[in-house]
């Protein structure tokens, strides 16, 4: 009889063992010292501007070895891989023949040139073969005096039926004509799963061509990233006339001229700056407002959309504005802030229907992508992107999106949890990477300051139009455009070049770091572990628990009982939070 009694007490210890150590797995990347959004809502922390900071914002000439053109004849340069969709295919893409600008520019033709991948496991031989398609692409303006440009042969090649988490070697060019490149590598993401991520992920925005861009870049490197996100505005080529003289404020310097130019030589500069990084690197991009540039019949992003490879197609996308891949356990959600984002909009029906096919048990993290940020406290584009936060915000956060990246202010900014400027613990954390280290320098005033606060009529994006930035409703701000300190949902501020680090440990933990130019590459800046939704968490493992009792087959109800009860005190004895330890009660007594 005594030895009956004795089993639900075991079954009680052992459930608690059990259900510990299920949990503790979800948690066992912590250190002790990094803190956790579930520490959070922090108080607001504001760094000091470092003025010594402003200098080298000074753009790269065009006599510098690294963005100098060393190719002969058809070459391949301006090498760079691209992802598709998923972990299986991948986009190489490369220019051959020299750009020409002035005002007889005759146009390459890109039938003349092959565009030819060969590709393998093993450096000789390289047994794979693929073909893909070419391109030029002209920046023309109807105006005297003003040169024209049109580029090399841009060429994109799509290699598919690749292997997970493997390294390939590969030459792209023409072997007819002798233009084949060196051997080159990459290495394609994990396959898709809820413990599969790529190791590290940089994120860099508003990045240009200065002395700060390279000192952001070898940093990069040296954090040896599987992937890189480019969070929109690439060369600021729109800084420059198009006879190549530049300012570091165009409508400063150049308030008279008919139409806003550029000098479109800087992205191939650019280009073959970049190349030792994104020819092994993977590089996903999404536009800026610099990528713009407005030419003749009114056509714009022509450069942008032309020179890179985008997965849209793969991604049921229409457009090179928006789209979506999978890094390993990871959906990344490219959007476009400079077409149109409205709800009757294509861009919005795509983005219902990406969500919509999410299946978080195969892609945990859900992170989405923008240039202009919602939740930027800077003075610079203070609510600038309103128009697109009204349209989108709620159905991003009815699907649980854990991290949003943007850029645009040129500064670092990261938020807490928050969703229509309340504190909201299932809302993204929003962290803004515009601190590459362009030309126009950092941004360093913030509206919250005394007499800082923009009048709401200068505020709307100048390129998208509309006005939905009214005064806030509710909260410390009500009645009021701008906050008289720094908002509560902003967390961490601070007016550095720099570039961020994501390592994703497991389907709850994604070790956030943003590293500082100024600083050591293995220097942290910020850092913090962002934990996706503690509900969604409890919800897990309440359906382990819920698997292993099915399994155990166990008939009392009592017995069950005790063992829900001992998972629960299992968790308990690992964190005691309230409000947390509420939510745990109420999941579990849903499923007993």
């Amino acid at each position: 009889m005594m030895r009956t009694q004795r089993l639900p007490l075991k079954l009680f210890f052992l459930s608690a063992i059990l259900i510990t150590l299920l949990y503790l797995e979800s948690f066992a990347v912590v250190d002790g010292r990094t803190p956790t959004t579930l520490d959070g809502p922090f108080e607001p922390v504001t760094v000091p501007f470092d003025e010594s900071l402003r200098g080298h914002a000074v753009d790269l000439p065009d006599t510098d070895p690294r963005v100098r053109r060393m190719a002969k004849g058809f070459e391949p340069e301006q090498i760079s891989v691209t992802l598709s969709a998923t972990y299986d295919s991948v986009w190489i893409s490369w220019i051959t023949g020299e750009f020409q600008i002035g005002n007889n520019i005759k146009p390459l033709n890109p039938q003349t040139v092959a565009s030819f991948v060969r590709y393998g496991m093993l450096r000789y031989p390289l047994t794979h073969e693929a073909t893909g398609s070419s391109l030029i692409y002209n920046q023309l303006y109807p105006f005297e005096g003003l040169q024209n440009y049109t580029s090399g042969i841009i060429h994109h090649v799509r290699l598919t039926g690749l292997n997970p988490g493997t390294l390939y070697y590969y030459r792209c060019g023409d072997p007819s004509k002798s233009a084949m490149s060196k051997i080159y590598s990459f290495k394609t993401m994990p396959v898709s799963g809820p413990k599969s991520y790529p190791k590290r992920i940089a994120v860099v925005g508003d990045l240009g061509l200065t002395y700060n861009t390279s000192s952001t870049i070898s940093h990069l490197i040296d954090n040896s990233p599987d992937l890189v996100l480019l969070v929109g505005d690439v060369t600021y080529a729109n800084l420059y006339l198009t006879n190549g003289t530049g300012s570091d404020c165009y409508s400063c310097s150049f308030s008279n001229t008919p139409i806003h130019e550029t000098y479109q030589p800087r992205w191939d500069y650019w280009g073959r700056f970049m190349e030792p990084l994104v020819s092994k690197v993977p590089i996903m991009v999404v536009e800026g407002n610099h990528e713009l540039e407005q030419q003749v019949e009114n056509r714009t992003f022509v450069a942008y959309s032309s020179r890179f490879a985008f997965p849209s197609k793969e991604s049921g996308s229409s457009s090179t504005f928006y789209y979506s891949f999978n890094a390993g356990g990871i959906h990344f959600i490219m959007l476009g802030a400079y077409i149109s984002y409205n709800k009757t909009g294509e861009q919005y029906r795509w983005l219902e229907r990406d969500l919509a096919n999410v299946d978080r048990s195969v892609t945990p993290w859900l992170v989405a992508t923008w240039h202009a940020p919602w939740y930027s406290t800077y003075n610079a584009h203070y609510r600038e992107a309103e128009c697109m936060r009204v349209n989108m915000e709620e159905l991003l956060y009815s699907y649980g999106v854990d991290i949003v990246f943007s850029g645009h202010v040129h500064a670092y900014e990261r938020s807490n949890r928050v969703y229509n400027y309340t504190l909201d613990p299932c809302g993204p954390v929003h962290i803004t990477v515009g601190d590459g280290g362009n030309r126009e320098k950092m941004a360093k005033s913030h509206a919250d300051e005394p007499g800082n606060c923009p009048d709401p009529l200068t505020t709307p994006d100048t390129i998208m139009g509309g006005f939905c930035a009214f005064n806030f409703t509710s909260g410390p701000a009500a009645g009021k455009f701008c906050w008289d300190r720094q908002p509560e949902y902003s967390a961490y501020r601070e007016s550095s070049f720099g570039h961020g680090i994501l390592e994703v440990k497991n389907r709850t933990y994604a070790l956030w770091t943003w590293h500082r130019n100024q600083d050591m590459y293995n220097s942290a800046g910020d850092q913090i572990y962002i934990v996706r939704q503690p509900d969604n968490s409890v919800v897990t493992i309440a359906g382990h628990l819920k698997v292993w009792l099915q399994e155990l087959q166990l008939r009392a109800s009592k017995d069950s009982k005790d063992i829900g009860l001992g998972a629960v005190v299992a968790i308990i004895i690992y964190k005691s939070n309230p409000s947390y330890l509420s939510l745990l009660f109420f999941r579990f007594k849903a499923i007993f």
